[in-house]
């Protein structure tokens, strides 16, 4: 009896623990068991914090380690104007409707240059003089993308003219990303962090 009693009392408390209870519950999907934000910022940068992105991946360790690692690379590694890149992600959240992925670039956006003006003309680009003939042939290559992915020549032929393959190649590939990100945060329902918790802005 009193065996039986030792194990239930262990039972429950291993059941109790920070690496067995639910973590936050950032979706329309269950908490991740463990995944709270202290938990999921390990091994990330100092002052970095986690945002609920990445807790929502914690359900998938390895796809979170490897959307993760593209991610990065995007922001840190390419040579593309940082306020372009940042460009490209808002037109591409507008396109998806990613209210979660708008929230989070907005302050990036910002950080890179951007007014509220001109965030607000990004929806309607065409109509706006705010941006230049680089910005323009960007966000016409970006709309191809975004509207099947056949961009036609002369659009290609303008962008080419402003970037290098490699920018292209990175442009590209953060459209892809986005889609797929925006995607992915409307089908879940991800929710919008209300306590100020922001993704590493880093350098523009």
């Amino acid at each position: 009896m009193r065996a039986s009693f030792k194990i239930a009392s262990l039972l429950l408390a291993i059941a109790a623990s920070p690496a067995f209870a639910d973590g936050p519950k950032v979706s329309r999907l269950p908490g991740v068991p463990g995944q709270t934000p202290e938990a999921a910022r390990a091994g990330r940068p100092a002052g970095e914090d986690t945002i609920n992105l990445t807790i929502s991946r914690g359900h998938a360790p390895p796809v979170s380690a490897a959307t993760g690692v593209l991610a990065r690379a995007l922001r840190n590694d390419a040579t593309t104007p940082r306020i372009l890149r940042e460009l490209t992600i808002m037109r591409t959240a507008l396109f998806v409707k990613s209210d979660y992925e708008i929230n989070q670039h907005i302050p990036m956006i910002k950080a890179c240059g951007y007014t509220d003006a001109k965030i607000e003309a990004v929806k309607n680009w065409r109509a706006s003089s705010l941006f230049d003939e680089r910005e323009r042939a960007l966000l016409a290559f970006v709309d191809q993308m975004l509207a099947g992915g056949d961009v036609d020549d002369p659009t290609f032929d303008t962008f080419s003219k402003h970037f290098t393959p490699k920018e292209i190649i990175e442009i590209a590939v953060t459209v892809s990303n986005y889609v797929a990100t925006g995607l992915y945060t409307n089908a879940i329902r991800l929710e919008i962090e209300k306590d100020g918790r922001q993704a590493f802005i880093g350098k523009c």
